[in-house]
């Protein structure tokens, strides 16, 4: 397909998301007239800077005059000879080194199974949580260290985030850490957002989080309280969410939704295993 037409790379793009997960809390629809239920309109994390080779920056210098008005956040050499990774925000693509042709859809190599897109999709999550680190509410188990530790966009008024916290002592037991980011899906200034703040702000933010997922109403955070909750709202945008809990792998790897303790244990598990290993009975 050419990319002569401008936009026709965002409307692709929409298409390469995956299916969201019944077993979570979606974002509220855009009220009438198309526009969405929030006070103002969070601008996008910013994209994850990588050094590029010679021909993907020449490459990208080609896309920017065909489709001025589509920011790409990264142009790598694909696995696949003469064709280029293209990235905007969680989705991707792939270019001709010409810029004349894009190609919608995973790459996968037939011969090993290995899923090329997913792979540089949970390489780039990795790299955007880290804007997370000393920045997170983290329930971890109390005798020894996690041995896996997942990180979760939620949301204060999410049945399902709710319900998965009412369980984190099951998590914890099977050596699984919780470390919590927020995501409220009604957006800045919304009663959610304030709440979020407000645990944020609390002396005890464990203690807090767990009293406003038991439905508890807290106190305005103080004024001048600097809390990261925007900034992790516009992350979990950044990153695709779809609803919440939006559970993410320490691989990378996205879980969108609710999975009970001893069913995620086990995706852990299988996710550590070297390839070989991984599908043998």
């Amino acid at each position: 397909m050419s990319l002569s037409h401008p936009g026709r790379l965002a409307l692709i793009c929409a298409s390469l998301s995956l299916a969201a997960s019944t077993a979570s809390c979606a974002p509220p629809m855009p009220a009438e007239g198309g526009k969405a239920k929030t006070e103002s309109k969070p601008a996008a994390a910013a994209p994850v800077a990588r050094e590029e080779t010679p021909d993907a920056a020449q490459l990208r210098a080609k896309l920017a005059e065909r489709l001025p008005d589509v920011a790409l956040d990264s142009v790598h050499p694909a696995a696949v000879p003469g064709l280029f990774e293209i990235r905007r925000g969680s989705l991707f693509g792939y270019v001709t080194a010409d810029g004349k042709y894009l190609i919608s859809g995973d790459l996968v190599n037939l011969e090993t199974g290995e899923e090329l897109t997913e792979n540089s999709r949970k390489a780039s999550r990795i790299e955007l949580l880290a804007q997370l680190d000393g920045q997170t509410i983290d329930f971890f188990p109390q005798d020894q260290p996690p041995q896996f530790v997942v990180t979760a966009f939620t949301d204060t008024d999410c049945g399902y985030c709710r319900k998965l916290h009412s369980e984190i002592a099951d998590y914890n037991a099977l050596g699984i850490g919780i470390r919590y980011a927020f995501f409220p899906r009604q957006g800045p200034g919304s009663e959610s957002f304030k709440q979020a703040e407000s645990v944020w702000c609390a002396m005890d933010r464990k203690t807090a989080l767990t009293q406003a997922k038991l439905g508890a109403h807290l106190a305005e955070a103080p004024k001048g309280c600097k809390n990261p909750v925007l900034a992790q709202y516009q992350l979990g945008s950044e990153l695709g969410l779809r609803g919440t809990p939006m559970l993410i792998l320490p691989d990378g790897e996205v879980v969108n939704g609710y999975v009970p303790a001893e069913r995620l244990a086990q995706r852990l598990v299988e996710a550590s295993l070297p390839p070989a290993a991984k599908g043998a009975p």
